[in-house]
């Protein structure tokens, strides 16, 4: 005899689906978009007009990743079930089942839009368009071994769409922002993808591992995470930030640094460390030596 799930268990189950902790590599860098944005605006950070812009912001990234991750399970269950790695995922099991991922990505979706709505006439109109980048990831492993460039372009979108959130406009700041992190989660994306080397090669996906093989695949991820930092250091001069900001960048660019190195050809034991805990830890570090710079220099 089967017994029900509690709601709590059940909602446990969902965010394990859409792995609702990786939410933390993209909303710290579209909050930084959005503070630049509002920096501009030469308006009080914790205004009326500020805390609701955040709100909704965080709304609609909530709506996107979930939208996007809950896409992803769905049309990649079969490859999930067959792959060792991705075998115990709640899609691939059948612990939620097809109508239910459905249902999530649905009301997913139609929150990112509804909070585009409430934030401007030009997000609510690119809030389709939105949907379509993040959800055609999923579909590229399919047909192009550079499926990696175009999730670092789906979340990479998230700094210029803060932007927008804001000011209704895009900027210079906000598109290299953008570039950065489409360069950064492309990088690390290409290392996590080692892991199903073996897989995708028996299931005829494609993936920079595939085509390039370990090593050429190293040397990929390190040009597009140099890429990465080159951009950081853009935004702090091109938005004349202080101090506080740049050692964020410094401890990113150490981090990097000891991501690769723990990374070699012949020993991959230590992905999930350099994927989970250090990407997370950039994003955030990033986001919070902005939040300080400011207070101390604006």
């Amino acid at each position: 005899m089967t017994l029900k799930k509690s709601p709590i268990a059940r909602l446990v189950t969902y965010l394990e689906l859409i792995r609702f902790s990786h939410t933390l590599f993209a909303l710290p860098f579209a909050l930084v978009s959005t503070i630049l944005a509002l920096r501009t605006l030469n308006g009080s950070y914790f205004s009326a007009f500020s805390l609701e812009k955040l709100a909704w912001i965080v709304l609609a990234m909530v709506g996107a990743r979930s939208g996007a991750m809950g896409f992803n399970r769905l049309v990649d269950r079969k490859f999930d079930a067959e792959n060792p790695r991705t075998a115990n995922r709640p899609s691939a099991t059948g612990e939620i089942d097809t109508i239910s991922m459905i249902l999530l990505i649905l009301v997913s979706y139609a929150l990112l839009v509804f909070a585009a709505w409430n934030l401007n006439r030009l997000a609510f109109i690119l809030s389709p368009a939105a949907i379509i980048l993040v959800s055609f990831y999923s579909l590229t492993k399919r047909f192009t071994s550079y499926s990696h460039l175009f999730l670092g372009l789906a979340i990479g979108a998230a700094p210029v769409a803060g932007w927008i959130a804001v000011t209704g406009n895009v900027s210079l700041a906000s598109l290299i922002l953008g570039l950065s992190v489409l360069t950064w989660i492309a990088g690390f994306d290409i290392l996590y993808a080692l892991q199903d080397l073996d897989y995708d090669q028996e299931a005829g996906l494609y993936s920079i591992p595939v085509r390039f093989g370990v090593s050429g695949s190293l040397i990929m991820s390190r040009s597009l995470h140099a890429i990465s930092v080159i951009c950081w250091l853009s935004v702090y001069r091109i938005q004349n930030l202080g101090w506080f900001f740049l050692a964020g960048i410094i401890l990113g660019v150490s981090l990097l640094f000891w991501e690769h190195r723990l990374i070699k050809k012949d020993d991959l034991s230590k992905l999930d460390i350099a994927f989970f805990n250090m990407n997370a830890i950039i994003s955030v570090s990033l986001f919070i030596a902005l939040v300080i710079d400011i207070a101390i220099f604006n």
